[in-house]
């Protein structure tokens, strides 16, 4: 361990079961001798989004020997039932925690839960705030920026971009506010703060557990609390998408007939406005679409499924919008 780094483990007790057990949230820190910026990580928020575990398992594991300044603070994983029974919500109570936030001491469950989390994470007065999360099977790590809420000051949503072209990850931005996230409070909070969309969820993937730690690193060493690594970690993409542009996240056209995709391209790849990206057959193999792409752009990622319906999303792709 490094000299005076720190490392504390305790829990947030969120409720009482009918059995008297307690359900408890685990808390982690590393605290380096020397005062610095405070980051918090947060990883499933979605039960089946696991990924996210492994990386603030490997991030403070690093940080026992790296940590020079600050501290990081994380939730490893805040919805331990659906966890256990591998589900996106909150299983007793049927929530999503990550449409909960900011919270409510006297709200349902999942508000409860997340006024907890959020109280805690905002006394501590974070420079930055990563909320780890994972996305389609087949699908490459990316960064997601929210929009600005009105709240937020123009500092510390510039503060916010230069963060997500620093992580070395493609840079996403969100279209649309989601009120209730946790990366959108935080920002209306007066906290930088962003998304990690971190590959496939349901299982951890090694790849993107160690490109999840390496954009981290790079962030904790924008911020002055460990060494610089040179050259920084810069995810692989094609040329044109790797000069930190902050691209729109599209997952259109979609398919106007039912059937089984046959995907024509990889998640990472370019592809180009009017090139075929999956075909759609019947049961016999019988042709019956060709979906094309109605822009340039990055292949973000493919759906989960090989069946098809009228109007459902088939591939996600980032494109430059006009604020690139």
């Amino acid at each position: 361990m490094h000299a005076g780094v720190r490392q504390s483990y305790s829990f947030l007790k969120i409720l009482t079961g009918p059995d008297l057990a307690n359900r408890r949230l685990p808390v982690v820190a590393a605290t380096a001798a020397n005062d610095g910026p405070v980051v918090w990580l947060t990883a499933c928020s979605h039960g089946d989004e696991v990924g996210g575990i492994a990386v603030i398992h490997d991030v403070l594991r690093r940080l026992q020997r790296s940590l020079l300044r600050g501290a990081v603070h994380a939730f490893p994983l805040m919805n331990p039932i659906g966890f256990e029974s591998g589900t996106r919500n909150i299983t007793i109570s049927r929530e999503d925690l990550n449409r909960s936030f900011p919270g409510n001491p006297q709200g349902s469950l999942g508000e409860r839960i997340a006024q907890l989390i959020f109280s805690r994470i905002h006394e501590t007065r974070p420079s930055l705030v990563l909320d780890l999360h994972n996305d389609w099977i087949r699908s490459i790590p990316y960064t997601l920026l929210d929009p600005p809420p009105a709240e937020t000051s123009a500092a510390v949503y510039a503060a916010t971009r230069t963060f997500a072209r620093e992580a070395g990850l493609c840079v996403i931005a969100e279209t649309e506010a989601v009120p209730t996230a946790l990366s959108y409070n935080a920002l209306r909070a007066g906290i930088p703060a962003l998304t990690l969309e971190l590959g496939e969820p349901r299982v951890v993937n090694e790849a993107h557990v160690g490109s999840g730690v390496e954009a981290i690193w790079n962030l904790f060493a924008q911020l002055g609390m460990v060494a610089p690594r040179e050259p920084p970690f810069r995810y692989p993409l094609p040329a044109k998408f790797g000069d930190g542009a902050i691209l729109e996240y599209v997952d259109r056209p979609h398919g106007s007939r039912s059937g089984i995709i046959r995907f024509l391209v990889e998640p990472g790849t370019e592809i180009r406005a009017g090139q075929p990206f999956a075909r759609i057959v019947n049961a016999f193999g019988k042709h019956q679409e060709t979906v094309k792409a109605a822009h340039d752009g990055l292949v973000l990622g493919h759906s989960d499924s090989a069946a098809v319906f009228p109007g459902m999303p088939i591939m996600a792709f980032g494109v430059r919008g006009e604020g690139a």
